[in-house]
């Protein structure tokens, strides 16, 4: 029985029912490599390409590509680098100054290709400047990298606005939408968009840690950045996970289909009741009436309170949150997301990240209210001077 209340849904989520029975079944009967040339390995790799159709449609991409990956860092540097290696000429590379590392950190491999890297400005929403981005776009524009959702902040990029620009600024250049806290959670028509590719990862919507997906334009040019075996179409070699591919399968097909309208309610139900309880909180990232709210992420600082210290006290009351994006939880220093939106130190220092998922209760909300609301009337009198 579960005694504690999870609220780090952007960090990982717990597997569903519908994947534990997958991966029992994966593990069990769907073992065989399937690559091999007898029966129950080409029945594998049906359930492999069935999955591959699933996760296609629920992106609006039924008639393009995907690649499994381990990850959604394996499809972001296969979709940047895996691009890049492709074009012929060198030119400027425009990348979110609000990113993940697992784009951020491609800017050394990127100039190594013989790229200009430039940063694409945040504003304090947290989504990314449109006017300053039209002044960057020309023809010497080869790609441009934005996520879909901030992993902190929770601002929605404006993706139909920046590939309009694209469109008629500078049309040659690709597009790639980093899509990992945004699949399944907001709504994305792949190739109604326009962009070139989009990568998504199984652990954030309840399906295991160790599978990812990119997905593609058919015509979207992309090498290999890894060598091996040549599976998934030479794009990714070595053996299919297939116990993380089923599993991802399973998590698409039994999401939630009102799981986004239930986590903005609670997300709501939270927000209310935490700035009512502290009149002191705020709110970082997108107001929640504005359509750049995601419903599943709320970045509030409690100054002075820092945000390690009340992630401890939660921790206490079996409430898990986190303190920024998991993977710089122990590099000890100011969220780089957060800064690009203009935050002051203090304000930074004091954030806190409360991220939902369609199984978080009104009970849960309600409990982490109170809670923080009791923490925050006693740490306020002990913090740092």
């Amino acid at each position: 029985m579960q005694t504690f209340i999870y609220l780090d849904n952007s960090a990982t989520t717990q597997p569903s029912e519908p994947v534990i029975q997958a991966v029992e079944h994966a593990m069990r009967e769907s073992w065989f490599n399937p690559s091999a040339l007898y029966k129950p390995s080409m029945e594998t790799q049906k359930e492999v390409e069935a999955v591959r159709r699933t996760v296609l449609h629920a992106a609006g991409a039924d008639n393009d590509s995907l690649v499994f990956t381990s990850c959604g860092t394996e499809a972001d540097n296969l979709a940047v680098l895996g691009h890049l290696k492709t074009r012929r000429s060198s030119g400027r590379v425009l990348i979110f100054a609000g990113e993940h590392p697992a784009v951020s950190a491609c800017t050394q491999a990127i100039e190594r290709l013989g790229y200009t890297v430039e940063t694409i400005a945040a504003g304090p929403d947290g989504c990314a400047d449109l006017e300053q981005l039209e002044k960057q776009l020309d023809s010497t524009v080869a790609m441009i990298v934005i996520m879909q959702v901030n992993n902190e902040s929770g601002a929605i990029q404006p993706l139909q606005e920046i590939c309009a620009m694209r469109d008629r600024l500078a049309p040659s250049a690709a597009i790639h939408v980093d899509g990992v806290q945004g699949f399944l959670r907001v709504p994305i028509q792949f190739h109604r968009l326009g962009i070139q590719s989009y990568a998504l990862s199984g652990h954030k919507i309840h399906a295991l840690k160790g599978i990812g997906a990119l997905i593609f334009r058919k015509d979207h040019k992309i090498a290999s950045i890894g060598y091996g075996g040549g599976q998934e179409n030479g794009l990714r070699s070595g053996t299919e996970n297939t116990v993380g591919i089923l599993s991802l399968g399973a998590a698409v097909e039994h999401y939630p289909a009102h799981g986004a309208e239930w986590m903005m309610e609670r997300k709501r139900q939270l927000w209310a009741g935490i700035s009512n309880a502290i009149p002191e909180a705020k709110l970082n990232g997108p107001q929640l009436d504005s359509p750049a709210c995601c419903p599943h992420i709320l970045n509030v600082s409690l100054m002075p309170v820092r945000s390690q210290t009340m992630l401890f006290a939660l921790e206490g009351d079996g409430i898990f949150v986190s303190a920024g994006s998991a993977c710089a939880s122990h590099k000890q220093k100011i969220s780089p997301v957060l800064s690009s939106m203009g935050l002051s130190t203090q304000q930074a220092d004091s954030a806190l990240r409360f991220s939902l998922s369609p199984q978080t209760s009104e009970e849960d909300i309600d409990f982490t209210i109170e809670r923080v609301r009791v923490h925050y009337q006693m740490l306020k009198a002990y913090t740092r001077r």
